[in-house]
């Protein structure tokens, strides 16, 4: 077995067995995020029947993803980093899901966009749920008439996102978005990463977005 795919199976495991411990009932389902590793380093996990990736580039994802997905039309292609308003026509083409929506102008842009090439695509709505001046995201106090922007424009939110504060304990920051996801009527939660994905796990996350513990180090 190649060492990604072992790689992924180990942590497939370690879930399993939280979710057991802690009697949860919701399996995530693991994107992951492929950023800057060349498709010979994917190509086992695709071939060992792995569906969702992740990436952070849109720029990337075309050149990498194009012909991959032709051939593997199940794969779903999760668009992980920040979306510039100039790349949207790029993304909306290539992505099936966008985890960064975090303003008006840019919910409005990928409706036009969808509407242009007929094309729906699943949408997070990144929220700031440390409140961190330096991160994007929508303001928690916010979020109810983001959500029903959102709505208006006929995007098809499914869920939550957030990358929490650095060096504070991620869980705590995890239960508010479990609370956020429940209070708001969403099934689809986008949080956790290599170093937190269990803590993410018991807080009913759906989808964890891991790298570096699949791929190894990035150089």
């Amino acid at each position: 077995m190649h060492n990604t795919v072992q790689n992924l199976v180990d942590i497939q495991n370690k879930i399993n067995s939280h979710l057991n411990e802690f009697k949860i009932d919701k399996v995530p389902k693991i994107i992951a995020v492929s950023k800057t590793f060349k498709i010979e380093k994917i190509l086992p996990l695709i071939n060992h029947g792995h569906k969702d990736f992740g990436e952070n580039k849109v720029q990337e994802a075309v050149d990498k993803w194009t012909q991959i997905k032709l051939s593997n039309p199940s794969i779903q292609l999760h668009l992980i980093g920040k979306l510039q308003t100039n790349k949207v026509k790029f993304a909306v083409k290539i992505f099936d899901y966008i985890h960064s929506v975090d303003s008006k102008k840019l919910a409005k842009k990928i409706s036009d966009e969808q509407i242009r090439i007929d094309k729906k695509i699943k949408i997070f709505i990144q929220v700031n749920i440390g409140q961190e001046d330096q991160k994007s995201g929508i303001n928690v106090s916010e979020l109810s008439s983001f959500i029903s922007f959102c709505s208006e424009i006929n995007l098809d939110v499914v869920g939550l996102m957030c990358i929490p504060p650095m060096n504070e304990d991620s869980g705590i920051y995890f239960e508010k978005m479990k609370n956020l996801n429940k209070e708001n009527n969403f099934h689809e939660l986008s949080m956790g990463m290599s170093s937190d994905y269990l803590k993410a796990t018991i807080n009913n996350a759906s989808y964890l977005r891991i790298g570096s513990s699949i791929f190894g180090a990035r150089y």
